[in-house]
């Protein structure tokens, strides 16, 4: 039996029972069971993912069994206290969801079932502790080992958070051999990385790009077992990117193949993110001081689309006094990048990326926007309309007066090469895998760093120091052309 959850402050996981025998053999698994209840082994996998309500958790993972043989529950609670269960519900998917080969031919294979579970009232960064159960109608019950998170702060709590970010990663063989699309060698060493540094981790966003399975469904099992360690622990967030989503008229904005036949069908059932429509996989979420506004690249984000509306929302709705570290996310570059293929086309992003867009970063002041899509890392300037809008490198204090751009798509797929040019609002560039970490000490102090996948060391980093009142100051087309204070008609009612 597979598992996988998500929980929905929310938390997400995946757990592999390697085998189940109950009066026979159940399907994928082979766990003697004695009585009622015996544990499983330890390859599991759970990813974590909190949503807007602050204090609720979903639970999400895949099993051989169907509600018509068996009733999926999670049973969780306080670390050393009462446990409770809660329900889950069952999906899953077939060959005839998929949109082309070789998902829906050479590559298929049968998911299983997908459940979902939600904890609700959960307090604010407490310890919880999980584990996955099921109910066969013959009175047998399959449990998983326990797990334990920690639930998310408070939006515009004050406690130390730190966000780790990247894109691209795939995964890879441990023991050196070969295997279908092996283009991400950087990515054993990402994971290794993360996992060693996880005590100082409270979330992670991958951001497009998950594992490159283009269409071969078992290659998702590869990938959630060599994230296991560290979404069994911490929030694990996705964003779609061209390699799970595109394909011809399916609604992609981009009419390529590169999900091999996918159509987001499998990230979309796989992960639970708190979106009102998983086909349309853009979404916020906030993390204590943090405010994450992530697009779906693969739709239109155009002034005027649906998601246009949904950005602008995200970014004008977060209170600024509570939550002061606006963060956009995206697969593909939106805003600035000095690879060679940008270069090529002379826009320097995906084009049509940053035309809308931009007016929007400026105008709500975001502070950071991330994207993947290109295999290396990049950092602007603080920037707005191509120009820097500070000769500041490393510390920032009081407003940016435009948004820093970043590319940190080097998190495990083979590397994309850098245009001979490099612009001036381009200050920083590495050919290499690596990923970002980012650290709000307070609603005043935030550090940003880019450490390599290679070592976990830090090459490149900065501060923003300021207070609230820096974020209220205006700056270029971030407040009205007009307003009372400057009116003509100041006084006179």
């Amino acid at each position: 039996m597979r598992v996988f959850m998500a929980l929905l402050m929310v938390f997400w996981a995946l757990v592999s029972l390697e085998g189940v025998i109950s009066h026979g053999v159940q399907p994928l698994s082979r766990i003697a069971i004695h009585k009622t209840v015996f544990a499983i082994d330890n390859d599991a996998y759970i990813k974590a993912s909190p949503s807007v309500l602050g204090n609720k958790m979903t639970v999400t993972w895949t099993s051989g069994y169907g509600i018509s043989k068996a009733e999926p529950f999670v049973e969780w609670g306080p670390k050393g206290e009462e446990q409770k269960r809660s329900p889950a519900a069952t999906l899953t998917f077939n060959r005839n969801s998929m949109c082309g080969s070789p998902a829906r031919t050479v590559g298929w294979r049968d998911p299983g079932f997908i459940h979902t579970g939600f904890l609700k009232e959960l307090w604010p960064n407490s310890v919880y502790t999980y584990k996955l159960g099921h109910k066969l109608f013959d009175g047998t019950y399959i449990w998983t080992q326990t797990y334990q998170f920690k639930a998310s702060p408070y939006p515009g709590q004050n406690s130390l958070q730190r966000v780790v970010i990247f894109g691209d990663m795939g995964k890879d063989e441990y023991d050196g051999s070969n295997e279908y699309n092996n283009f991400q060698r950087g990515s054993l060493n990402t994971s290794k990385q993360l996992i060693n540094d996880l005590k100082n981790i409270d979330i992670v966003f991958h951001i497009g790009d998950i594992c490159y399975a283009n269409g071969y469904v078992s290659q998702w099992d590869q990938f959630t077992s060599q994230i296991e360690p560290i979404a069994s622990s911490v929030p694990y967030m996705i964003a779609s990117g061209n390699h799970e989503r595109d394909w011809p008229d399916t609604g992609s904005f981009y009419g390529n193949m590169d999900s091999g036949g996918e159509c987001g069908v499998l990230a979309e059932t796989m992960f639970f993110v708190p979106a009102e429509n998983r086909a349309k996989f853009w979404y916020s979420t906030d993390y204590g001081m943090f405010r994450f506004c992530i697009a779906d690249t693969e739709h239109d984000w155009r002034e005027g689309s649906e998601q246009y509306i949904f950005i602008e929302h995200c970014l004008a709705s977060v209170d600024r006094q509570k939550q002061p570290w606006l963060i956009f996310l995206a697969h593909r570059v939106l805003g600035y990048s000095s690879t060679a293929y940008y270069t090529n086309l002379g826009s320097f992003s995906e084009p049509m990326g940053r035309d809308d867009l931009q007016k929007l970063w400026q105008k709500y002041k975001v502070d950071i926007a991330m994207y993947g899509h290109v295999h290396s890392y990049e950092r602007t300037c603080p920037v707005y309309q191509n120009i820097c809008t500070s000769k500041e490198r490393k510390f920032y204090k009081r407003s940016l007066n435009g948004t820093i751009h970043v590319v940190a798509g080097g998190g495990g797929a083979s590397l994309s090469e850098f245009s001979t040019i490099q612009p001036n609002w381009s200050i920083y560039r590495d050919f290499d895998y690596g990923f970002v970490k980012l650290t709000a000490f307070d609603h005043s102090n935030l550090l940003f760093e880019y450490k390599k996948s290679r070592d976990g060391k830090v090459y490149d980093s900065f501060r923003i120091s300021r207070d609230y009142r820096d974020i209220l100051a205006c700056t270029v087309d971030s407040c009205p052309s007009m307003n009372m204070a400057s009116s003509p008609y100041r006084g006179r009612f």
